[in-house]
């Protein structure tokens, strides 16, 4: 899909006055990051990187896109000239996808001329907001899952085609190995899987024949429905004699879904009729508006499922602002100047400048991470305040190990480093996730892991707070 118009209004406006002014060229850098974890949680998970950087490699503005800018009625000719000719040429600095990321840290770094960095400001949220959104909740299933699997089949409540495939996308990223979305499936090379639904069973004249003729389908590979009627009296027990015939056939019984009712007490009784009936193989899954917080409650009582289906609250989750991550994009330096943001709520008070971010382990275990300035190395036992309170001051613990985070993923518009399988970036997720502090994890009232900024750092923003304050002032 062309992208090259997935921006806001305003982004075409102000690069036209910049190429007015004369001011399209000068190099400019500007941070995108997020200011509240997502879901009320201690963590995100960062994602989109690789659908971002293929939108910079193929932006272009062609004869159509020009054409129906000319027909707005808004900008000369030696803007839509300029426009046509355009193709980005800068440098994107990010974290690795997959990625555990916490609020104020500069994730995605856009070091390019001013009209280029400002122009691709709406695709980039666009593309990491919601990603990263749909991986973090991702993430928070499939640690409450435990040892069951999770798979993503949201595609028909998510937020059109683009979403629905962005989703599956990004719930691998998160830790959900498998989708039903066959466009996904094919697209990012994601395991596909499903079974049937209600109409499936309501559409033959009995429960027992639907279940024979799936069955007699795709005798390898058959997962039956079973709460069409009545789970306990008649759905299992016709999912246990269509068992009993396809072992007859030389085939085996894969699985029954539950979508309805009391699914931690149902599944229980699912197990222990399928164990009685000599089918402890078959796999239980479950759906039905399933969650994080449905699904541990369902473990915490005792229920026997192996497989949770996550439709909705993943493929169209409801984070900060009803549904998006928050993150923003901000200039922070302009012709080799620190820029400023300035906020009577220090939240959205910018961190200054080019920088670079941290992570300190201690044990191997994610302890803090810093922002430092462009060109420091902080060390441990260096002081370190706050971003959001710079009374609460601490020291870089010692001894501790510090790795930084960032790297260049991008140079004058070309990709420099190569596109991931979702199995690695998954593995990397988990991984990542299982070095934060415990509490980090807690559904309710998660532990706050720290994110610091180096004194110097500190000093550069206050100095620049009181730069404007006195210009405002006058």
């Amino acid at each position: 899909m062309d992208l090259s118009l997935l921006m806001d209004l305003y982004e075409l406006t102000m690069v036209a006055g910049y190429l007015r002014r004369g001011i399209h060229d000068e190099p400019a850098v500007f941070d995108l990051y997020f200011r509240r974890c997502p879901f009320g949680g201690g963590y995100a998970v960062f994602a989109g990187l690789d659908p971002a950087l293929d939108y910079l490699e193929r932006l272009r503005f062609g004869h159509e896109e020009l054409g129906y800018l000319r027909g707005l009625g808004l900008f000369d000719e030696r803007f839509l000239s300029w426009l046509g000719s355009l193709r980005f040429t800068g440098r994107v600095t990010a974290v690795p996808e997959g990625e555990v990321i916490f609020p104020t840290e500069p994730l995605l770094s856009v070091e390019a001329p001013l009209a280029e960095a400002q122009l691709v400001e709406t695709a980039l949220l666009n593309l990491i907001n919601f990603q990263t959104l749909v991986a973090t909740k991702a993430a928070r299933i499939v640690r409450e899952a435990g040892e069951g699997s999770v798979v993503e089949f949201g595609a028909r409540r998510a937020q059109g085609p683009d979403g629905a495939v962005g989703a599956s996308r990004a719930a691998c990223v998160g830790g959900a190995r498998s989708t039903s979305n066959l466009l996904a499936g094919r697209r990012f090379g994601i395991p596909v899987s499903g079974t049937q639904a209600h109409s499936w069973v309501m559409a033959f004249p009995s429960e027992l024949t639907a279940f024979r003729v799936y069955a007699d389908s795709f005798p390898d590979q058959c997962v039956l429905l079973v709460d069409t009627y009545d789970t306990l009296r008649s759905g299992i027990p016709n999912a246990i004699a269509v068992g009993r015939e396809l072992r007859a056939g030389g085939h085996e019984l894969r699985g029954i879904r539950l979508d309805s009712g009391d699914l931690a007490y149902l599944s229980k009784e699912a197990r222990r009729m399928l164990d009685e009936a000599g089918f402890p193989q078959v796999k239980i899954v479950a759906s039905n508006e399933l969650d994080e917080h449905v699904i541990e409650s369902i473990r915490q009582e005792g229920g026997r499922v192996d497989v949770y289906g996550v439709g909705t609250h993943l493929a169209a989750p409801a984070g900060d602002a009803g549904g998006s991550l928050g993150g923003v994009y901000k200039l922070v330096e302009i012709d080799g100047q620190p820029r400023i943001k300035v906020s009577s709520d220090r939240a959205k008070s910018t961190l200054p400048g080019r920088k670079r971010l941290w992570r300190v382990l201690r044990d191997g275990r994610f302890e803090m991470d810093v922002v430092s300035a462009g060109d420091e190395s902080p060390v441990p036992g260096a002081p370190v305040l706050d971003p959001m309170n710079p009374l609460r001051r601490t020291t870089i613990p010692r001894p501790a190990r510090l790795e930084e985070l960032r790297s260049v993923v991008m140079e004058r518009g070309e990709r420099t480093v190569p596109t991931r399988a979702l199995t690695n970036l998954a593995d990397y997720a988990e991984q990542r996730l299982t070095r934060l502090p415990e509490g980090c994890l807690r559904l309710l009232n998660p532990h706050v892991y720290r994110v610091a900024m180096t004194l110097r750092l500190h000093e550069t923003r206050e100095r620049m707070i009181q730069e404007v304050t006195r210009e405002v002032a006058r």
